[in-house]
């Protein structure tokens, strides 16, 4: 039987910016998605009380380099972090963006 977390995020992490994707329980049986993007060190702040409102509880992360470390060490405190290789994930299908990475590693987790 699969692991389904009710609330969790997909995070996307490039040199720029932080595309991050939450998936949490909406009306009926649908999920709720919504996408956000930070670029400051005051985005990333934002960015962990907005997950923290919502009551996400897994966050999994997707970096080149060592970008990851700010991101990771920010809601490692406050949310479980998975570090994710992108060579173990499927390719997102269609054309690649840093939001539809942020949705895929969502839908993953």
């Amino acid at each position: 039987m699969d692991t389904v977390h009710q609330r969790c995020a997909g995070i996307d992490i490039s040199e720029t910016d932080v595309k991050v994707c939450i998936r949490v329980p909406g009306v009926g049986n649908h999920r709720r998605r919504e996408v956000r993007t930070s670029t400051m060190t005051r985005d990333l702040l934002a960015m962990r009380d907005w997950l923290l409102a919502e009551r996400v509880t897994v966050a999994g992360m997707e970096a080149a380099g060592a970008y990851w470390k700010p991101v990771f060490y920010l809601l490692e405190h406050d949310l479980e972090c998975w570090l994710l290789n992108a060579r173990h994930m499927k390719a997102v299908p269609g054309r690649k963006t840093d939001v539809k990475d942020a949705d895929w590693i969502a839908d993953l987790v």
